[in-house]
């Protein structure tokens, strides 16, 4: 035992791997395993992205960017955001490129937070806040949406505020969800902002999916409540770009100001070559998400409709790419359990709802970024697991 390993900080040992990756390394040596478990595009970036990549290594854009990232790029994801969702930031002062979805949300936790603050988010949620709040001191508490098929109402949040009062730091939300697939109409969404403005807490607002919204349009919190909202997107989902890492941070000046600090001594700047990339992504390949979502949808449908026949209750996801069902009476009900055993005993990996904390145990998360051949051979597995 290295006597080292005891002088780390305390707070590095109250976290660990997160459960999602730690059931997929679990599973993946069980040979002919077909796994539907992580959240991650199964579509090729577009080629118009791909090019501007390759041009940036040709042309030696190997170099340092600023902090915030290159202008032109932060120019184009305002304009993208704006003409997307109505929200509306200059480009100078009001965003950051980050290093994916999670350095954006990393940065702003760590800017906000001092030990003994209270951070609210819905649960089922995804596992990337809990860690950097508890690095952070802070604490979490779990507003759970289970009885309210996972959607966050108006009334919980208040409670939920006014119960624990000044201690309130921040709120999280995220929508389209990870695990759920939950989004929320326009009128939700102000419903959500009126009570939210009463108060003087930070909304860090996780909208990666926002590309993915089936049926509907998406409706940023930050057109509501733009002096709250610390507003977070990337390139990740909408442009199968998980690999680029490229994700962006807006929010009120006075805001950006102090978390560009932090990001700065975090990664000093986002990769100079993926900054190119995006910007072809934000200008000339605007809408790649859109022919994405229709195969989304054909596979959402596809999924639902047989995972519901196998006595599975689901909530039909309006968003995202993910089903999130609860496991029939008459089954193994631990939820870690019964993936390994699915794993075992069909060779198919699904993601324990337990992941998502514990408003998630008795649940399994179906990824179905995946091919339709894919899905077609992971529901006979599940079919012949559920009826063995």
């Amino acid at each position: 035992m290295n006597p080292l390993q005891h002088r780390f900080n305390p707070q590095v040992n109250k976290i660990a791997v997160s459960l999602i990756r730690q059931f997929d390394e679990r599973v993946s040596n069980i040979p002919d395993i077909l796994k539907l478990t992580l959240g991650e595009p199964d579509f090729d970036t577009p080629e118009e992205v791909k090019r501007a990549g390759i041009e940036a290594i040709e042309q030696n854009f190997s170099h340092y960017t600023g902090m915030a990232g290159l202008p032109e790029v932060r120019e184009a994801a305002c304009t993208f955001v704006e003409k997307k969702y109505n929200v509306h930031y200059d480009w100078q002062t009001e965003v950051l490129v980050t290093v994916g979805g999670t350095e954006a949300i990393t940065a702003t936790l760590l800017s906000i937070l001092e030990p003994g603050d209270k951070v609210l988010l819905p649960t089922p949620i995804y596992s990337g806040y809990e860690p950097v709040i508890t690095l952070a001191k802070a604490e979490l508490i779990q507003m759970d949406t289970s009885q309210t098929d996972f959607v966050l109402t108006p009334d919980l949040l208040e409670a939920t505020l006014e119960e624990h009062g000044d201690q309130v730091k921040a709120v999280i939300l995220n929508y389209p969800s990870n695990p759920i697939g939950v989004t929320y109409t326009r009128e939700e969404v102000k419903s959500l902002a009126d009570v939210l403005k009463k108060y003087p807490v930070f909304v860090m607002c996780d909208e990666i999916y926002s590309e993915l919204v089936y049926d509907e349009t998406h409706t940023s919190i930050a057109e509501f409540i733009p002096n709250q909202t610390i507003l977070i997107n990337g390139l990740s989902k909408s442009h199968a770009m998980t690999g680029w890492r490229i994700g962006f941070l807006f929010g009120p000046k006075e805001l950006i100001k102090e978390i560009v600090k932090v990001h700065q001594y975090l990664v000093t700047a986002a990769s100079t070559i993926s900054q190119k990339a995006a910007y072809a992504a934000l200008t000339t390949s605007m809408n790649a998400g859109e022919e994405m979502k229709k195969e989304y949808q054909v596979r959402r449908d596809f999924v639902f409709k047989e995972v519901s026949r196998l006595g599975f209750e689901v909530a039909k996801p309006r968003g995202a790419f993910y089903i999130f069902a609860k496991i029939p009476t008459g089954y193994i009900q631990d939820s870690m359990e019964f993936c390994i055993d699915l794993a075992e005993k069909e060779q198919l990996a699904v993601i324990p709802g337990i992941a998502f904390g514990q408003a998630g145990e008795g649940y399994i998360r179906i990824s179905y970024a995946a091919s339709f051949e894919k899905l077609e051979e992971a529901m006979r597995r599940l079919d012949r697991y559920m009826n063995r």
